[in-house]
């Protein structure tokens, strides 16, 4: 079975097992550069109980954040995905947890919002992975100047290549699910990655990122 107990490193697994963690050289854009490791969730649809696993692990965050003291998420009426990539997400949240579903066409040349829209109401913003964060810059507001408050996102996956201190400094609050550098060191400690890999991608990680990565020691 690809996905066991709702965990964190579960969901590296069956990321890695699906195909969605290559490793190699990669053109991201502007944000990421030249990667040594590239990152695709998308194929997480082709497999509806890990879709279904993904969308009850975040729930199941979400349900521990509103019982602490002090909550890091602010409370929501609607759930909303940034498009594309996030969409599916947000859908099968949206089922798990019974929460209204919004969401943004991209094929259309102005923003169109589809679903019921309450001006003042508060949206969660749900994205299956974050490098510089513009996506979800961009979903927020095409959501604000309809009316709608948004908070707080959601994360799939966080490359760690500046996008939680953006979006902190337009005032957002981000909750990854899994951060790469995690991901990197459980698939290093479990076999599936070579040290010397494993050290060119952490190091291309602290250049590219915001905080320094441990290295594993040089193998002899």
């Amino acid at each position: 079975m690809l996905f066991g107990a709702e965990s964190n490193l579960d969901l590296a697994q069956a990321l890695f097992d699906l195909g969605g963690v290559l490793f190699g050289e990669f053109d991201l854009g502007p944000t990421a550069g030249r990667s040594p490791v590239y990152i695709n969730p998308r194929v997480l649809i082709s497999e509806p109980s890990v879709l279904r696993r993904i969308a009850q692990l975040i729930y199941h965050e979400i349900q521990a954040d509103q019982a602490r003291r002090r909550p890091r998420l602010a409370s929501f009426r609607a759930v909303a995905g940034v498009p594309m990539g996030g969409l599916h997400l947000a859908t099968a949240f949206a089922l798990v947890s019974d929460t209204p579903l919004i969401y943004i066409r991209p094929d259309t040349q102005e923003p169109v919002i589809e679903g019921r829209i309450i001006p003042g109401q508060t949206v969660l913003v749900i994205d299956d992975l974050m490098t510089g964060g513009t996506s979800l810059l961009r979903t927020a507001k095409t959501l604000e100047d309809a009316g709608l408050v948004v908070r707080d996102f959601i994360v799939l996956i966080d490359r760690e290549q500046g996008g939680v201190e953006r979006l902190r400094e337009h005032g957002y609050h981000v909750l990854p699910i899994l951060r790469l550098r995690t991901m990197l060191t459980y698939y290093y400690e479990s076999g599936q990655l070579d040290s010397a890999r494993y050290r060119t991608i952490m190091a291309y990680l602290e250049q590219t990122g915001r905080r320094p990565a441990a290295l594993p020691p040089e193998e002899e």
